[in-house]
């Protein structure tokens, strides 16, 4: 490992080399500067891990020096040194974030004492950095949020499918995200750079989907006064991704077969044979197998979308991701509306878990922009929501005990975690495969992080590996 490098700024000359030879002997890559300007400029260069710097001294002081690094994105700890009477100084450094300060005439012990404290601290800063960006990404694929097994499954899925020609088929209730889905299959394919075309069949006529698709000629209809390009050549060389494909017409079925068979049509009211490169992505929330047996839907074009198929499933399949998703939606919005809410209120958490949401990830969205909206305190309440939320409990649904604190954005994902496994024990008094069912994941997953917890005394933030090797041995059975 490389030695941790240490800038030593101070205005006298043996003072300071004194300081750069104790630091040098101790381990330390070192190099020196005569005042907090000569500093600045080293410091973009050495990329040093600590600053010490004495408070006064010419052109730039210690203070100013600090407030410089800040600005251009230094991330080293700062030790200011000082003498007895200026003590005042070393403690205002400290509020604008300097680690520690000490006192001059230098004790050889305390700066070596000081410098590993202040070290330390930065490296546990940049691990739990890291942790934390890991386990974040471990939560999202293109800003799908969650780590269920099941959208675990969907994700799998769309990377194997991704990078081949393959046409997708998206299937799911409305709200489960099927449109990030299909911009996930577009960006992990070879075709990222070309356009991503988004077309919804069933906010318009068959006329005018028709016109949306395949283009027409100037005169082809009332209101044609210009050629007009398609969305089939606008995605040429992309993906065209067609939502709600259980919509479209008979007749249209039988166009875009031709479409996917031939790779070629004709615009409305054109006779030129026109040829793409699209790669297709169709979604429905209808059940497309039964559509084609009720004679509603072409079998033969069910079979050319059908060619890899994704299902998607519904949020009260996969409750352990709420927690998630709504960290993920209050952050959105609490910057969106200027709002500061730190978190949830004991039970808001456990009211929103206790929802089927019949709308998905959409209705969740929407219920969490809602009561940031409304929120009047800095965290949400079960007041914030929607009557529904707050009305009588189905019937043996089990009554939450208030408590503990609420969810907070910022903390860890296994951390959020962590807070909806307790509390789910808790509503369902202890009850491992209640709350495996409430939460939307395996009665396995729930005593592997209980046995954490206890050996821990508390929170212990588990590694990634032990997360992957749980997954496999949930789905071996």
């Amino acid at each position: 490992m490389a030695p941790e490098r240490i800038l030593v700024v101070d205005d006298e000359v043996n003072a300071r080399a004194a300081l750069a030879t104790l630091l040098s002997e101790e381990g330390y890559e070192v190099e020196q500067a005569g005042d907090g300007q000569e500093a600045l400029e080293r410091l973009p260069g050495f990329a040093p891990a600590a600053v010490l710097t004495d408070v006064r001294m010419p052109r730039l002081d210690g203070l100013g020096l600090l407030h410089r690094a800040r600005e251009i994105g230094s991330d080293a700890v700062f030790v200011v040194m000082t003498a007895y009477g200026s003590i005042d100084s070393a403690v205002e450094a400290m509020k604008e974030g300097a680690e520690s300060y000490l006192v001059k005439p230098l004790d050889v012990n305390a700066v070596t004492v000081v410098l590993q404290k202040a070290l330390e601290k930065r490296r546990l800063r940049i691990e739990t950095q890291n942790l934390r960006e890991r386990v974040r990404d471990r939560f999202r694929f293109h800003n799908i949020i969650g780590d269920s097994a099941e959208l675990q499954s969907v994700f799998e899925v769309v990377k194997r499918a991704a990078p081949t020609k393959a046409t997708v088929l998206i299937l799911g209730e409305s709200g489960t995200g099927k449109e990030l889905v299909a911009q996930a299959i577009h960006e992990e394919s070879p075709r990222r750079e070309k356009p991503f075309v988004k077309v919804n069949c069933a906010a318009l006529t068959e006329t005018l989907l028709e016109s949306e698709l395949f283009g027409h000629e100037k005169g082809s209809f009332t209101g044609a006064i210009a050629r007009k390009e398609g969305r089939f050549e606008l995605a040429d060389g992309g993906t065209l991704f067609l939502d709600e494909i259980g919509e479209i017409s008979a007749a249209l079925q039988m166009k875009l077969l031709r479409v996917l068979q031939q790779r070629e049509f004709e615009r409305v009211g054109g006779t030129q044979t026109l040829q793409v490169d699209v790669r297709i992505v169709a979604a429905t929330n209808r059940d497309l197998g039964a559509e084609v047996t009720a004679g509603r839907f072409r079998e033969d074009l069910y079979y050319r979308l059908n060619v890899v198929s994704i299902t998607l499933p519904p949020l009260r399949q996969r409750k352990g991701d709420v927690p998630a998703l709504v960290s993920h939606f209050l952050d959105r919005y609490c910057t969106a509306y200027g709002k500061e809410i730190v978190g949830l209120a004991p039970g808001t958490l456990n009211a929103l878990l206790s929802h089927t949401w019949p709308g998905n990830v959409r209705e969740l969205e929407n219920v969490i922009e809602r009561a940031v909206v409304l929120a009047q305190g800095k965290q949400l309440t079960t007041d914030d929501l929607p009557a529904s939320f707050r009305g009588p409990r189905p019937a043996g649904a089990p009554v939450v005990k208030d408590g503990t604190g609420g969810l907070i954005p910022g903390a860890t994902l296994h951390e959020i975690e962590r807070e909806a496994i307790l509390k789910t024990l808790e509503m369902v008094q202890g009850s491992t495969s209640r709350a495996a069912e409430v939460l939307g994941i395996s009665v396995r997953k729930i005593q592997y992080r209980l046995k954490e917890y206890a050996a821990g005394g508390g929170f212990k933030k588990p590694g990634l590996h032990e997360d992957d090797e749980l997954e496999a041995e949930e789905r071996a059975g």
